[in-house]
């Protein structure tokens, strides 16, 4: 039987020999991801902004359009970006590393967007701690195992039962995007109970669901902040677009740099963009919040993220830097 897994495999191997087989085109309409969540905003301000589009005329290629695409998880993201069907995704430092590993390097980030702190919420009122949880819990990330936010979770379990218990909470997970999740949160009879939760679901649920409470966050589990967002692709789009990939580079600069400075009318673009209906003062008080505002540009904690996955076996190849799976474009940026 073909399962994800297996297919993910062949397509990963594909990813990585494509470049080998034939000269890349460049292209004029360049797909992109886009996910929910005040958390990808700088992606959201690209968009409305027409950022890429301005900044690869800039450099001299005029006439690139953007298509956005809307997906709900980092898992399919990843296959779209490996099938062909969106040439850029934007999403969480785990699915990076995994598929730089299973494409030989064939794909590699652009430049990180967010590393805003994720949010393990529960309405159980027994569960404290990582240690509180037991058999027939279940916990809500975007994807299991490989999702930024299942990794966060064998790490925190390796800390709090023992190196060899990573995977103790791998079997409670359940993928939920987190809109998804954020309903089964507010409805008591759902089996989902917890959510590990990016910005601003788990300010939702912190709000409006009884009994929500805070169990772990990101920065705690990894001991500081956390790159959760950024811009990847395979190095054969890479080659043939290098015009593109500095656009991409400059409008995430140009994103940044307009939500410190203009925070309320970037809150409206992702209203806009989103149809998030939350009132625009709540976004603005939990922008507020610490940790909220960090869009910089460089990769943070990713060779933490490494480190876990090339224990655990995800990774078969350690990366000696974090510019080992980021293109040259970033390289002259810090990171960690």
């Amino acid at each position: 039987m073909l399962n994800r897994r297996t297919w993910l495999a062949g397509a990963a191997a594909c990813a990585a020999l494509a470049p080998r087989r034939a000269g890349a085109q460049a292209k004029s309409e360049i797909t992109i991801s886009r996910q929910p969540g005040i958390l990808y905003m700088p992606i959201h301000v690209i968009e409305k902004r027409r950022l890429i589009e301005k900044h690869a005329e800039a450099l001299g290629q005029p006439g690139v359009a953007t298509k956005w695409l809307s997906f709900s998880n980092g898992g399919a993201q990843q296959d779209a970006l490996l099938s062909g069907g969106v040439d850029i995704i934007n999403t969480g430092t785990g699915q990076l590393l995994l598929l730089w590993d299973r494409t030989r390097g064939g794909v590699r980030g652009i430049v990180a967007t967010t590393a805003q702190p994720l949010v393990l919420v529960s309405r159980d009122p027994r569960v404290k701690s990582l240690k509180d949880f037991a058999q027939g819990d279940r916990i809500a990330v975007p994807t299991v195992r490989v999702s930024t936010q299942a990794i966060l979770l064998q790490m925190g379990a390796a800390e709090a039962f023992g190196p060899d218990q990573w995977g103790r909470l791998d079997p409670l997970t359940v993928q939920l995007g987190h809109p998804d999740a954020f309903v089964a949160m507010k409805n008591p009879n759902h089996e989902v109970r917890n959510h590990f939760a990016a910005p601003p679901f788990h300010h939702y649920e912190l709000k409006t669901v009884p009994g929500a409470h805070v169990v772990a966050n990101s920065a705690d589990i990894i001991g500081g902040p956390l790159s959760q967002g950024q811009f990847f692709t395979t190095t054969r789009f890479a080659a043939a677009n290098p015009v593109v990939i500095r656009a991409v580079r400059a409008a995430a600069e140009e994103a940044k740099a307009f939500i410190e400075t203009n925070t309320r009318e970037a809150v409206e673009i992702y209203r806009e963009v989103t149809t998030d209906k939350t009132p625009a003062e709540d976004l603005l008080d939990l922008l507020a919040q610490p940790g909220m505002m960090e869009w910089n540009l460089y990769p943070q904690g990713t060779m933490k993220f490494a480190a876990h996955l090339h224990r655990t076996g995800a990774l078969k190849t350690l990366p000696g830097s974090w510019k080992d799976y980021y293109l040259p474009v970033a390289h002259d940026l810090p990171g960690s």
